[in-house]
């Protein structure tokens, strides 16, 4: 919106007796200096919310005002207003009947533009109020992310005959360019969805799009056109993580630094050679988005048992379970409980994945032969208290950290087995002594992620009796799910938290290690004495706390 505009907002408001001369003045001063729309300035600086001031400008214009989020948009409406109007005038068609098209605005003093559009489609047009961001948002849900940079850039190519290297020239600036602004775009509503991965694959007919929500893949809508342009879109990502754009044909491994929204996010970037193209895997890594051991959502029971363990002098503590199940994030938060100045701890990751102040961290890098297993044996010359090792890939790794757990060090790492007991029955087979295991494991923990009920739209469930029977729930027992809305994109879900079995080591258990005890064996006896509950007790007491479904229950365990 012009700074023209924003005085004449500013005048309506003042007129109105909504905004102190003062406050006109202060908002389209920040408003000319940031770029930002007046009404966003107004939101910022505490004068009112977006909506409330949207509201009013709607009736002081004799429009009305439309909350994108919560209503649909026609399909008639849709098929009605072609994708480069949509782009080039910034209104989203919402509604088609009778044959009048109802058109969503952000600036309601654009008349030129309504005018153009009316004239263009031949069709009667009526407009409401709608925020910036939720047309935004409506264009890509309904055309597909980067639709209207896909569509400015097809309007932008000119023929093929077009000659001269000033014009060429222009034409590839103009392209660099939108292929920059349409990965942006790509990452930023993956941001905004709250999503921890992004997955790009080329197929034979096209591109595939999807985001990791709350640890599920879901599709993303892409304009059809934007197939055209996924080798510029993994060139542009190569080039932002340092990996070598003409190399095709082998798998690389980058990194990306970026801001999005003033905060700062980490990327991850993998490509990989398929027989249709190079796939890209992004992981999105949120430094404010660290949590601490209260948050990760044990119970107070295995909270207690934690904090004790991570309490001790020295051993050895592991947290298990597969890929992307939230064991980095629970070692970090472990170490930040215990990180103060009489302490000095050391990790050698890879990634590095948060940055913990007062916390010297170790960033893995094979290629020059600095392994983990080759980082733990300089950092015992550093002198630390507690390290961490972002994983035990190996036997020569494992017995490093566990010689380091025996000579007086807390050590925490990460192993991939599916449950606690199985974790002591893995070490054995890895082939170390029982009676070093014994001496120096504290605890081990496996974990899993649930998907949270959306707490807007959580309603009771109505669970067939089948099903009721097979989980062991009493008749009257009430369980949940989400109904689904648009605070949660329609899921029913937002947010997840860590399901767990945590096992403590007691000297009983311990005699158990030396003498070679089953995995079975292991787990019978900590049920019996040491309060020990399975990753499928938890959830199910999750799903009974109203906090996940019977849906996760199964998904989990």
């Amino acid at each position: 919106m012009t700074h023209d505009r924003a005085g004449t907002i500013s005048q309506l408001f003042l007129d109105a007796g909504l905004l102190t001369p003062d406050q006109a003045s202060a908002a389209r001063t920040e408003a000319a200096g940031t770029g930002e729309s007046f009404i966003r300035v107004l939101a910022a600086l505490g004068y009112g919310t977006e909506e409330q001031f949207l509201k009013h400008l709607a009736r002081l214009t004799g429009l009305d005002y439309l909350n994108l989020k919560d209503g649909a948009v026609s399909s008639a409406a849709l098929e009605c207003m072609p994708l480069r109007f949509v782009s080039h005038y910034r209104m989203m068609p919402v509604d088609y009947r009778d044959g009048m098209l109802t058109v969503a605005v952000a600036d309601p003093f654009d008349l030129a533009g309504f005018d153009d559009v009316r004239s263009l489609l031949g069709v009667e047009l009526t407009r409401v109020l709608a925020s910036a961001s939720d047309i935004a948002e409506a264009v890509s849900r309904y055309y597909g992310v980067g639709a209207d940079t896909v569509t400015r850039m097809k309007q932008n190519i000119p023929p093929a005959a077009r000659a001269g290297k000033r014009a060429a020239s222009e034409e590839e600036t103009s392209e660099a360019t939108s292929i920059i602004t349409l990965v942006n775009q790509i990452i930023s509503e993956a941001v905004r969805q709250e999503a921890t991965d992004v997955h790009l694959e080329p197929l034979e007919d096209g591109l595939r799009a999807r985001y990791r929500i709350d640890g599920v893949l879901q599709d993303v809508s892409l304009p059809t056109a934007i197939a055209s342009l996924y080798p510029s879109i993994v060139s542009r990502i190569k080039i932002m993580a340092n990996l070598n754009i003409a190399e095709q044909r082998l798998p690389q491994d980058g990194r990306i630094r970026t801001l999005q929204n003033g905060k700062e996010l980490d990327i991850r970037v993998s490509t990989m050679p398929l027989v249709t193209g190079e796939a890209v895997h992004l992981r999105l890594l949120r430094q404010h988005f660290f949590l601490g051991l209260e948050q990760l959502g044990y119970l107070s029971r295995d909270l207690a048992v934690l904090e004790a363990a991570i309490a001790r002098p020295h051993g050895i503590i592991l947290v298990t379970g597969p890929t992307g199940n939230g064991k980095s994030t629970t070692l970090y938060a472990c170490l930040a409980k215990i990180n103060d100045p009489g302490r000095k701890i050391i990790t050698v990751e890879d990634p590095v994945e948060y940055r913990l102040k007062g916390v010297n961290q170790i960033q893995v890098q094979p290629k020059i032969g600095l392994t983990f297993a080759e980082g733990l044996r300089h950092i015992l010359r550093h002198d630390p208290d507690v390290l961490m090792v972002g994983e035990v890939r190996d036997s020569e790794t494992a017995e490093i950290a566990i010689r380091a757990a025996l000579t007086g060090h807390l050590v925490f790492s990460t192993l991939h087995t599916n449950d606690a007991a199985g974790t002591i029955t893995r070490l054995l087979d890895m082939g170390f002594e029982p009676f070093l295991l014994s001496s120096s494991l504290v605890m081990t923990s496996a974990q899993r992620l649930c998907r949270r009920i959306c707490t807007k739209c959580r309603e009771p469930e109505d669970v067939p009796e089948a099903l009721r029977q097979k989980l062991g729930l009493e008749p009257d027992v009430v369980v949940y799910h989400g109904r689904g809305c648009d605070a949660c994109g329609k899921s029913g879900y937002k947010g997840r938290e860590a399901v767990l079995e945590v096992l403590l080591l007691d000297d009983e258990l311990k005699d158990m290690i030396v003498k070679r005890a089953s995995e079975g064996e292991i787990a019978s006896y900590a049920r019996k004495n040491l309060q020990f509950r399975t990753l499928r007790e938890d959830v199910m007491e999750k799903c009974l706390r109203g906090v996940t479904t019977v849906e996760e229950v199964f998904r989990v365990t």
